[in-house]
């Protein structure tokens, strides 16, 4: 396993274990509000994470941003430990690219929403722009 895949894998593991749920109908809603210590009514005491289904208690809005904080520290310096663009962010690239199907829709798009870049960012940065190109290339066994 990469070092990419590691920290998602924390990542996810640190978001499966906060007090929140995923709701997409009525009685999710319900049971998911229970299972944060509020009535199904109680709308004014949780937040929503955008258009994800996610819920969770307006009193772990700080827990949660200092996760998410943390999440995008570790990110970052994971990526501007990576001089060269050939270790952490090749293999950055080259999973998501892989999540989302790349080799088959040769379309971007997907991906640098995935990881946040956008086209500009990556034409920026000479390390961006190398690991995005070797892990295009390893899409297609080209290296």
């Amino acid at each position: 396993m990469n070092r990419y895949q590691e920290i998602k894998e924390k990542h996810q593991k640190d978001v499966d274990n906060f007090r929140m749920f995923f709701a997409f109908n009525r009685k999710q809603f319900d049971e998911g509000m229970r299972s944060i210590g509020l009535e199904p009514d109680d709308t004014g005491a949780i937040y929503k994470l955008g258009n994800t289904g996610g819920f969770f208690h307006k009193t772990d809005e700080p827990a949660f941003s200092a996760m998410m904080e943390r999440h995008d520290a570790e990110m970052k310096e994971a990526i501007d430990a990576d001089q060269t663009g050939d270790g952490f962010i090749y293999e950055m690239f080259d999973y998501e690219l892989s999540n989302h199907e790349y080799s088959y829709s040769r379309d971007l798009t997907s991906t640098l929403e995935a990881l946040g870049f956008s086209a500009e960012e990556i034409n920026a940065s000479a390390k961006l722009k190398h690991g995005l190109k070797i892990a295009i290339k390893n899409q297609f066994n080209e290296i």
